[in-house]
This record gives C-alpha cells, structure tokens and sequence, in this order.
C-alpha cells in the first residue's frame, strides 16, 4: 500500500476538506434550556473553521432537534446516520434519549461520544464500547453529596424530590447507595413527572415530613419551584442541589436570590461569576468568545457547553490523518490529565477504554445571595 494511502483513512462523513458529526438536543420541549449546548458548540464550530479547521478540515456539525423525546431521538439518529451520513454522534443531550440510541449505534458500530448524560447505563464498556459521556456520573456526583452531608451535617434528615426517570431515579438510588449504612437519613420521598405543571403539592408532602435537608434530583424548571414554593411556605431547609440545577440565572434566580441562599451544590468548573477568575487567562479568552462568536448567550450557563465543545475539538485534533470510525472511539477513551481551560485547578480529564468516567471529583459551594463561594478541598475518589 503506498504510504499516502496509508496516512489517510476516513470513515464516513470525512473527506480531505470536511469531517460531519451529528447530535440530537432538545431545542424545543420540556428541556429546551438546555439546547444552548448545541448554540455553543456550533459557535465553536464556527471559531475553529475560521482559523483553518482541525487538520486542515472544516467541521460541519449536524444538531437536530429532538424535543427530549426518545422516539423522535431514534429518528432523528436514524436520520443522521443513513440520510447524513455523520462520522459519529457527539454530545447529544439527555439520559433517556441517549439510553434510546445507544443499542442501535453499538450495533453499527458508530461512537457516540460525549454525551451530556449522567446515567451509570451509558457507562458500559463491555455492552456500550462505541458510547462515552461526558458529565459527572450519579453515582459519582451523589457521593460527593453524600460525603459532604455525613462531614458536615451527619444527623441530617433528608427529603427527596426526584424526576420520575432515569435521571431522577438514577440520583435518589445513587445518594442512598453512597450514604450506605446511613441511608435512614433520607425520611421522604416525592416524585414528579416531566409534564407536569407544578411541584407545589410535592414540596407540601416532603415538608409534612419534618426534613431539614431537601435533595434536588430534578431538572432546572422544577428545582427553581421547589425552592420558590419551600420558600412561600416557610420550610427553612438546606437545599442541595445537582450541579446540573445550579445555575443562578435559570435556577435561583427565578427561585428568588433570598429563597435560595444557603443551597450548596458541587462544582467543576470556574464561574464567570466568582471575581477570582477575572484575570484567569481561559476566563478572558472564553469571554472573547463568547463576545465574538455567541454574544446572545447567557456567559455563565455556557461555561460547560463551551468546555464540551473544546473536548470535542481536543478529540478530533488527537485522531490526527486517521479520520475512521475506530481511530476516534480510540482515542476518545484515551486521555490522560487532560486540563481544560474552564475546569476548576486539580480537575483533570482521565478516560481509558475500561473507565471512561472523565472526572471524579468536584469542590462544594454554598450560595451566599449573590454568588456561589467554594468550599473546602476538591472532594471525591
């Protein structure tokens, strides 16, 4: 084989000028909030293609909305793979929608990589090998809590909101699972489902139950209720709060600023709002951005999706000439202390093709009104 055919290999969606990866995210629906994920990273997209691509290729990135439905998610993976012809997908959004995916594009052997989905189900080498994630796993995420809950706090009695799939069941299972022998600290526990309008009866149910610590394993509209409502009704609880639900502006804000102070939550990466940052070198170049390529975003609700999407790039650039489908999964279970730019100090990326779980340690943070303020020493195992 002459050695020009051997340096370039490509899978499909790849020529000399182009790689075409695909996602599915939620850009209308019950969790629309989170389809700035998709706005981000086609930004970036956008950056890195202006000043010459990865390789000398221009990525094109295909992001199809749908509407955190499962079915529609099959269809529209669907769509990607035989109609676009996508190299791989990459940082689709959602537990349940990924979950709907993940057999069909393991059969085809086509990654799916990246995905912004916490469920320990995705986290399967030996049945999932073409699937990575890429957010703190529950089990991770909850015993961080956990941890910090028997440290600080160990006569705790706790109550529980929970999405009633796998996101919400998936982090009640993982918190009571990481308190082990502790566990009777969790007294109370409610459910809601996605569609619903309110949580209000649901707060009124845990309150009757004489919990002084409230868990949220809920989605960002409902968690902002619960505290709001917690509020109204004069339940002086500790909120702890999934770091997915942490966000001032579409969180605490509307919860109210006084509702929420108090809530702690963990935390991996910087905040635009912490002063600390301010002359933080990635902070200054991530604002650039944000002013140039996505100036319609909220700064601080993009921090994540842009460290995602500078992940992506970082896996692309790591495949070098070799564009097939083996080379990538290859090398997105590959990394070792990898830093990103917005990841808080001593938060590295590690992935090998037997743990894929990027990260596993977070530092907590307390709300005081205006701003989160880190606590303590990076936590976690």
């Amino acid at each position: 084989m002459p050695a020009t055919a051997a340096e370039k290999k490509h899978g499909p969606g790849v020529s000399d000028t182009e790689i075409k990866i695909g996602q599915t995210v939620p850009y209308s629906g019950p969790i629309s909030s989170l389809s700035r994920f998709g706005r981000i990273e086609a930004a970036y997209l956008r950056m890195i293609n202006a000043s010459g691509g990865i390789n000398g290729r221009k990525v094109t990135l295909v992001s199809l909305d749908d509407s955190f439905t499962p079915a529609k998610t099959v269809q529209q993976t669907r769509k990607l793979v035989e109609d676009d012809d996508v190299l791989a997908i990459v940082g689709s959004v959602g537990t349940p929608t990924n979950l709907s995916v993940a057999k069909y594009l393991n059969g085809k052997h086509i990654p799916q990589i990246l995905l912004l989905a916490s469920t320990p189900k995705l986290d399967d080498p030996e049945n999932l090998p073409w699937t990575t994630t890429f957010m703190i796993p529950q089990p991770v995420e909850t015993g961080i809590y956990a941890e910090y809950l028997l440290k600080t706090k160990p006569d705790a009695r706790i109550a529980v909101i929970y999405q009633n799939d796998d996101l919400g069941r998936g982090n009640l299972a993982g918190l009571k699972a990481a308190l082990g022998s502790s566990s009777t600290m969790v007294v109370a526990e409610a459910a809601y489902d996605i569609m619903e309008p309110t949580v209000d009866s649901q707060v009124l149910t845990l309150k009757a139950s004489g919990a002084d610590t409230l868990f949220h394993a809920s989605n960002p509209r409902f968690a902002a209720q619960a505290i709001r409502k917690a509020h109204e009704v004069g339940w002086k609880v500790q909120h702890v709060l999934l770091s997915g639900v942490s966000s001032i502006s579409s969180v605490l804000r509307p919860a109210g600023l006084t509702a929420s102070t108090g809530a702690v939550t963990a935390f991996w990466l910087k905040s635009t709002e912490e002063p600390m940052w301010d002359a933080d070198i990635d902070m200054q170049q991530y604002r650039a951005f944000m002013k140039q390529w996505a100036p319609n975003e909220d700064l601080e609700e993009s921090v994540f999706p842009y460290a995602t999407a500078h992940m992506i790039v970082e896996v692309l650039k790591k495949c070098g000439n070799d564009l097939s489908r083996e080379n990538l999964i290859r090398q997105a279970t590959n990394i070792q202390e990898l830093q990103l730019p917005l990841f808080l100090p001593g938060l590295s990326i590690n992935i090998t093709p037997s743990n894929r779980i990027g990260w596993r340690k977070a530092r907590m943070a307390r709300f005081d009104g205006i701003k989160w303020v880190l606590l303590d020493d990076v936590i976690g195992n």
